[in-house]
């Protein structure tokens, strides 16, 4: 199927006038595998185009990769990162190399000051934010009798409180843009009771209920959903990590970061899907 082919089928979805009599006329194919063809070479997201991103811990593993597809896309992504400046950097001039849009900005998500100033920087910069994807996050064991209080706090400031103060600052600039979005990375932790991770746990069920209360705080103008993922394979992780999901999971496979990057591609062209949390994890939370 050839880029002119996608484009035909772009402009007639666009006007509405997509019909199988037409498509199949042309010698094309049939409508769905047109759909199928078109979203695998993202003419679907091309409303990217010219729209500003922001990804909070975009240096490393899944965030790194949805500023990488967003990129692709055509959005001009704002990398931010805490403390992995060289990763950033990187993300940002892979972005460029491949023809997009990259900009890289430091800040400490657990200050609400510097959350604030982080803002107040895109605004002056670019004047809009159209996507706001709150992915930062720490992962690690906090087992009863065993947790500090600083190890709690440090968990739930950058997973959950981080996620609502950036959403309170993206707010006004999002709803500027005809079609705001923002995704919240939840956890199927935030669904399971894991008890050697109990303030993850909490923190991520703690974003998929703010995820719900934000969608209704900004409907209509901002659409707000989380994404759920199961376990994500990346090439650095123990391989043990993936021989249990894989025997958890009905799928018989870990996730992927193209399963991740596919879900948040959906996510912003839904024009109506708010308040929704979809888990992609191989079916391994289907109750038994």
């Amino acid at each position: 199927m050839s880029d002119r082919d996608c484009s035909a089928w772009s402009a007639s979805i666009r006007w509405g006038t997509l019909t199988k009599r037409k498509f199949v006329g042309a010698g094309i194919g049939r409508p769905h595998s047109v759909l199928h063809s078109c979203l695998t070479v993202g003419l679907i997201t091309m409303g990217l185009k010219g729209q500003v991103a922001l990804i909070t811990g975009a240096g490393r593993r899944i965030g790194r990769a949805i500023a990488l597809r967003l990129g692709a896309e055509g959005a001009h992504i704002i990398v931010h990162y805490r403390s992995s400046q060289s990763e950033a950097e990187g993300v940002a001039a892979e972005i460029i190399r491949n023809g997009g849009e990259a900009t890289c900005v430091q800040a400490e998500l657990t200050s609400v000051a510097e959350i604030d100033g982080l803002f107040a920087k895109i605004d002056e910069r670019f004047g809009r934010l159209d996507i706001l994807v709150n992915n930062a996050a720490i992962f690690s064991p906090t087992p009863l009798g065993q947790t500090q209080e600083a190890q709690w706090d440090a968990i739930l400031d950058t997973n959950l409180k981080a996620q609502f103060f950036c959403a309170q600052g993206a707010a006004p600039l999002l709803k500027r843009s005809s079609r705001g979005r923002i995704i919240n990375f939840a956890s199927v932790g935030g669904l399971q009771a894991w008890p050697t991770y109990t303030s993850y746990c909490v923190s991520k069920a703690g974003v998929i209920m703010l995820t719900r209360c934000l969608a209704r705080a900004l409907a209509p103008g901002v659409t707000v959903n989380a994404i759920a993922p199961g376990t994500i394979s990346f090439p650095e992780d123990a391989p043990d990590i993936a021989e249990r999901a894989i025997r958890s999971a009905p799928l018989q496979r870990t996730g992927s970061v193209e399963d991740i990057t596919n879900t948040v591609v959906y996510l912003l062209g839904a024009e109506f899907v708010t308040g929704q949390v979809l888990v992609v994890d191989g079916g391994a939370s289907i109750p038994m």
